[in-house]
């Protein structure tokens, strides 16, 4: 059974720039991420955008996954394909970006509304980046892995959301998956004992109806049981005593959408 591996602060700075160049090639995906476009763009720019900036794609060939990005549109949760579906007005569409940048591992998601989404869409968003920033809150040290997914699992189903229970946030940073797990449920004071050192991926995945999916027979794109969005947010984060220390950022893509509304 593998161990937590803990960084020093030299190792969570490496980690950190990783995690800033998944964030910078997020924004960079913000820039054409509209109607019209296929999701292999957002794939090729990625991917030239890692590999322009010294990095390499921590997703291409992992584990045989064909793409850099896994770009995964409305009822969609995660691990999608891109390819030739062209983004219309009202998707949402989640972008998920792993880096290898100086031997270690930077990794984020973000989920974009396409043009004028629903209501339902809109607040289904709102309410996953804020489980995101809840569990993040709970990611100091002394906490537990449980009180994590307490606080996302909590926040979700306020809002009458499902939580997906079958894929998990992970450690992350010298590896693309390592322990521990990390699940958007759970019960407080429950898990694994976070301490400093620990560098972990915390990533709700929400659908707008019932918590349930489905495993494609492409052996990667997980979809929602209901057909109903699906909502996805990642960011790295180093474990610390007081505050959590956000790794990756939102900055490069939030600067992006604020230009373009």
């Amino acid at each position: 059974m593998s161990k937590i591996i803990y960084k020093t602060a030299e190792e969570i700075e490496l980690i950190r720039q990783s995690a800033l160049l998944v964030a910078k090639t997020l924004g960079e995906v913000a820039k054409i991420v509209k109607p019209g476009t296929k999701t292999i763009e957002l794939d090729k720019l990625a991917e030239t955008f890692i590999r322009d900036n010294g990095g390499v794609p921590a997703f291409l060939g992992f584990h045989g996954f064909p793409s850099s990005l896994c770009i995964s549109p409305n009822d969609q949760v995660v691990h999608g394909f891109p390819g030739e579906h062209v983004l219309i007005d009202g998707d949402i569409i989640s972008v998920d970006c792993g880096v290898i940048l100086n031997g270690f591992y930077g990794d984020s998601a973000y989920t974009f509304a396409i043009g004028e989404v629903s209501e339902e869409a809109k607040l289904l968003l709102k309410v996953t980046k804020e489980c995101l920033e809840k569990g993040i809150e709970k990611a100091v040290t002394g906490m537990r892995v449980g009180d994590i997914g307490y606080a996302v699992q909590d926040h979700a189903e306020k809002h009458g959301f499902g939580v997906v229970k079958e894929l998990v946030g992970h450690g992350v940073g010298v590896k693309l998956h390592e322990k521990p797990e990390v699940p958007n449920y759970g019960k407080r004071g429950s898990g694994v004992k976070l301490e400093e050192g620990m560098v972990i991926a915390i990533e709700p995945m929400i659908n707008a109806g019932k918590a349930g999916v489905k495993f494609w027979k492409d052996g990667w794109t997980v979809s929602t049981v209901d057909g109903k969005p699906s909502a996805h947010f990642e960011h790295t984060v180093a474990v610390r005593k007081g505050k959590a220390d956000i790794l990756s950022s939102f900055s490069y893509v939030e600067e992006v959408l604020a230009k373009n509304n």
